[in-house]
């Protein structure tokens, strides 16, 4: 068992698809993923409401440590591919 992405086989994954899209070479999925954030605090403002209740008036979040990407089929650890998530993030 692998315990770091072979970065040849991902590259060979992409062209052989002809996109850049990101593509979990484990299972094939090409549409669901998530990212860990270790060491990250959230701060998330509120404003209390007339009636008591509460509304969300902005949130802040800070990353301490590593960010991990995985593909959120099958769990594979797609790190390898976080640069290219981010560069696609709009």
């Amino acid at each position: 068992m692998e315990t770091e992405p072979d970065l040849t086989k991902i590259h060979q994954h992409l062209r052989k698809k002809n996109t850049m899209r990101i593509i979990c070479p484990s299972c094939g999925n090409d549409s669901d993923f998530f990212e860990v954030a270790d060491g990250a605090i959230l701060t998330t403002r509120y404003i209390q409401n007339s009636d008591g209740s509460f509304s969300q008036d902005g949130d802040e979040s800070q990353i301490l440590g590593e960010i991990r990407f995985f593909c959120a089929e099958c769990n594979e650890d797609l790190t390898a591919y976080h640069q290219r998530f981010v560069e696609m993030l709009f």
